[in-house]
């Protein structure tokens, strides 16, 4: 099930498959429902309320570029998968919620059986912010969130 973006209420996903299977091509289909764009843009704007942030204020948390963030809440980008989780650190996510980012964007969750995930998944629930996330990381020999080319 999922929020319909202008109205509030919710559709089925059998609803969607229905209007899948009716539509005349797969463009019009994306066009109209913009599937996973919305999706990722409505719950960025929703962790965004839950944990009183503004856009700016994820940009300078995630280390991201301001315009990179404000473009992916606009659903003009999407996030590769460094980038939603710095996304996630900048929006202060816990675990539950920097996993749904992830598979919002489109790109795999941590897997803690993967030591550079494992390390990002515990400081996530230590509550590390991304810089020190990024201290760990290069602590124990692993690539860092934030790039320094």
């Amino acid at each position: 099930m999922r929020t319909n973006g202008t109205s509030g209420e919710k559709i089925l996903t059998e609803e969607l498959l229905d209007r899948l299977l009716a539509s005349n091509s797969i463009e019009a289909y994306l066009d109209e429902e913009k599937i996973k764009d919305r999706e990722l843009v409505d719950y960025l704007q929703f962790l965004l309320a839950r944990h009183g942030l503004k856009r700016a204020d994820v940009a300078r948390a995630s280390g991201l570029n301001a315009t990179v963030v404000y473009d992916i809440f606009a659903g003009k980008s999407r996030p590769g998968r460094d980038h939603a989780i710095m996304l996630a650190f900048g929006l202060r996510c816990d675990v539950r919620e920097t996993q749904r980012v992830l598979r919002f964007a489109g790109v795999s969750e941590l897997w803690c059986r993967q030591r550079r995930d494992a390390i990002i998944l515990w400081c996530v629930q230590q509550g590390f912010d991304r810089a020190s996330t990024d201290d760990e990381l290069h602590r124990f020999g692993e690539p860092t969130l934030l790039s320094v080319d």
